[in-house]
């Protein structure tokens, strides 16, 4: 995954960004948590923002996900580590994954990270 990661390293504040405005989706929108729901909402096109565990082990778990965004035009974020991806979501442990469905209150938090990771990956 470092190898994955690194091509997609965004910096800690887009990180900090990204979890609030999750925990806001959370609370007021919609999430599927886990690598497996958010690799479905991926797939199925529902997803409008996927954050990812950069420290996920095995990497296996989720490195198949930044493909499947970047086809489905879905924009994503690593976030460093999956006790916060967790947290965030309102879990006591890691979470591999997580999409969000429905931006509830974290709307424009999330449509002003998309317009900067969009710039970032050019």
């Amino acid at each position: 995954m470092a190898r994955i990661y690194q091509m997609f390293e965004v910096s800690e504040e887009l990180q900090n960004k990204a979890l609030e405005a999750l925990e806001l989706a959370r609370d007021t929108g919609k999430i599927k948590k886990g690598a497996n729901e958010a690799t479905k909402a991926v797939e199925r096109g529902i997803a409008i923002f996927v954050l990812i565990g950069a420290d996920v082990a095995p990497e296996e778990i989720v490195m198949h996900i930044p493909g499947l965004a970047d086809e489905k035009e879905i924009p994503f974020v690593f976030i460093n580590k999956q006790t916060d991806v967790g947290a965030a979501c309102g879990l006591d442990v890691g979470c591999t994954a997580v999409a969000i469905i429905k931006a509830g209150k974290g709307k424009e938090i999330i449509e002003d990270l998309i317009g900067q990771i969009r710039a970032l990956r050019g």
